[in-house]
């Protein structure tokens, strides 16, 4: 066999969670005993520590790996970025879509990187809005772009499954940085992603 996926987890920190979760298992009514829920603990453990592998990533890093000298320097978009992140107040799923361009001064860098950042930081509890500045950031700043801008359209768990539950809405944040700032360059770019290029 040629190519093998495994997952590494941290022990004390499965151990940990494991044992948080046997206990809201508990806390909620049901039995952790139970044949259903019996390995409950130990995988949600697991998934948790997925969900939010983000914090011992580093973006900046990431980017800097396939960063390139190019003279293209018209803009480079990236959309329908798939993203799935959890809510700080709630810990409930948020999920949907990025869109990310920038205009490149001198430099350009590998399209995978693109969707990585933004797992990196999707992958931590978080807000939309916050979601949306720390991708913006980071590519700015490591990029050093004549513009860079990223638009994110998700639906919220915490709003569908609690509280008002609204089953359509869906909520858009942006961000917008050098030359995305002017109206004609970020009405080019929110027309691309609008667009269905065929």
């Amino acid at each position: 066999m040629s190519y093998k996926y495994f997952e590494e987890y941290n022990e004390k920190a499965t151990n940990s969670l494991k044992e948080n979760f046997h206990e809201i298992i508990k806390a909620v009514g049901e039995d952790p005993d139970r044949q259903g829920v019996y390995k409950t603990p130990e995988r949600a453990a697991k998934a948790m520590q997925f969900l939010t592998q983000g914090y011992s990533m580093d973006a900046e890093k990431i980017l800097k790996k396939a960063v390139f000298e190019e003279t293209y320097d018209e803009m480079v978009v990236v959309k329908d970025i798939e993203l799935y992140s959890l809510c700080e107040h709630h810990m409930l799923p948020f999920f949907g879509k990025a869109h990310i361009a920038y205009i490149p001064n001198g430099k350009i860098v590998g399209l995978s990187k693109l969707p990585r950042v933004v797992d990196v930081f999707a992958r931590r509890l978080q807000v939309q809005e916050r979601l949306t500045n720390d991708i913006l950031e980071c590519l700015n700043k490591t990029l050093k772009p004549q513009g860079v801008a990223v638009v994110i359209e998700a639906v919220h768990l915490c709003m569908m499954m609690r509280g008002v539950q609204k089953q359509n809405s869906a909520t858009t944040t942006s961000g917008f940085r050098g030359q995305f700032k002017e109206i004609e360059t970020r009405n080019e770019f929110l027309k691309l992603i609008s667009s269905d290029l065929k």
